[in-house]
C-alpha cells in the first residue's frame, strides 16, 4: 500500500473526489472496525454530525453495526442541531482521514497507476534473496503485490499476500493470471492487527510501503502479530519505512539497511497523461509537482520533487528478537 510519507504528512497534498456516501464501499467488519476503533480519526460523533441530512442507507448501516453504547452517541449526534458548516466541516475531515482507504477500497485502480512506477532499489531483494529463497512468506499490506511478485522472482516456496482491500487483492489475482507458472501465492483479505495465519507460520514477514508507527496502519498491534506468525529463526522484514517512523522501529529492536543512490529515483508513471493525471489527484496542493510535470512533459518524478525519501531502505529484525 502507499508510502505514508505522503499519507501522513502534515498538510493534506491530495484534491478528494469523496463524498461521505462513499464509505458505504466498506464491508460491514471494515466499518465497524474503523468505528469501534475510532480509526483515522473517525468517530461514531463525528459521523453522526456529517450523515445529517443525508445519506440514508448509510444511515441505517452504522445504526446495524455498532454496539448499543456507540449506537446511542451516534444517534445523539445525529438529531442534534448544528449548523450546516459545521456538518460540512465534519464531512470533510472524515473524508480527509479515510482519503487512501477509500482509495484502496473504491479506486484501487488508481492506486496501482500511482505506484506501478514506484521502483523499489534493485538492491533491497538482492540483500533478501538468501532470506527468500525456498522460504515461506508473508506479505502484509500486499497491495497490488509489489513485495509479493519480487518476492516470487526470488523463488520463495510460498508466499501469503494479506491486505484490508479486495480491490488491491482483485489487481494482484489478475497479474498472476498472466504468469506462465502458477506461483504457489495465496491471497487474504486481513488486517495487521488480526492477521489471517496460524503461530509461527512463516519464515518471513514483511510488509512494503505499509506498515507505520501507528496502530492503524501496524504500530505495537501490528508488530505483535508479525511477531506471532514468524518463526523464531526467521525475520521481519519492514520496507521503505516512513522517515518519521525510523526512531520507533529502533527503538523495537530493528536493523537499518539503507542503499546508495547513483542516480536520482524517481516514479515512473506510464505516460506524462498519466503522470499529470496522478498529480491533479495526489498532489492537488503543491502545484510545483504538476507544474514539474508539465513543463517537461516527463511520465519520470523525482522523489526529491516530492520531498521524500526514495525506496531505499529496509529495517529487519530477527523473529526471536524483542526489545
Amino acid at each position: 500500500m502507499v508510502s505514508n510519507e505522503i499519507s501522513n504528512s502534515v498538510n493534506v497534498l491530495f484534491d478528494n473526489p469523496f463524498q461521505i456516501e462513499d464509505i458505504q464501499v466498506f464491508d460491514d467488519e471494515t466499518l465497524h472496525h474503523l468505528l469501534t476503533h475510532a480509526s483515522f480519526g473517525l468517530t461514531c460523533c463525528q459521523l453522526g454530525y456529517a450523515l445529517q441530512g443525508g445519506a440514508g442507507p448509510l444511515t441505517k448501516r452504522i445504526k446495524r453495526i455498532l454496539p448499543n453504547e456507540q449506537r446511542e452517541r451516534f444517534q445523539e449526534a445525529l438529531h442534534q442541531k448544528i449548523a450546516p458548516e459545521e456538518r460540512d466541516h465534519a464531512r470533510e475531515e472524515i473524508l480527509q482521514g479515510l482519503f487512501w482507504e477509500l482509495i484502496y477500497w473504491k479506486k484501487p485502480e488508481l492506486y496501482e497507476e500511482l505506484t506501478a512506477g514506484e521502483y523499489l532499489h534493485p538492491q533491497i531483494f538482492q540483500h533478501l534473496a538468501s532470506d527468500l529463497q525456498g522460504k515461506k512468506i508473508l506479505d502484509a499490506g500486499a497491495g497490488s503485490g509489489r513485495a509479493s511478485l519480487e518476492c516470487l522472482r526470488a523463488r520463495a516456496q510460498s508466499i501469503v499476500a494479506v491486505d484490508p482491500s479486495i480491490g488491491l487483492l482483485r489487481i494482484l489475482k489478475r497479474k498472476l493470471a498472466f504468469m506462465k507458472e502458477k506461483p504457489h501465492l495465496v491471497l487474504r483479505p486481513g488486517r495487521f492487527e488480526e492477521l489471517p495465519l496460524e503461530n509461527q507460520s512463516v519464515d518471513i514477514a514483511l510488509s512494503c510501503s505499509a506498515f507505520t508507527a501507528t496502530d492503524e496502519q501496524g504500530g505495537e498491534p501490528g508488530l505483535a502479530e508479525l511477531e506471532r506468525v514468524t518463526r523464531p529463526e526467521g525475520k521481519i522484514v519492514i520496507i521503505w519505512p516512513r522517515v518519521q517512523d525510523h526512531d520507533w522501529f529502533r527503538a523495537h529492536g530493528f536493523h537499518y539497511v539503507s542503499f546508495p543512490v547513483q542516480e536520482e529515483m524517481c516514479i515512473h508513471f506510464r505516460s506524462p497523461a498519466s503522470a499529470q493525471r496522478c498529480a491533479r489527484l495526489f498532489y492537488a496542493h503543491n502545484p510545483a509537482i504538476l507544474d514539474y510535470l508539465v513543463d517537461n512533459q516527463t511520465a519520470e518524478l523525482p522523489f526529491s520533487v516530492l520531498g521524500i525519501n526514495p525506496p531505499r531502505d529496509y529495517f529487519w529484525r530477527n523473529g526471536d528478537e524483542r526489545n
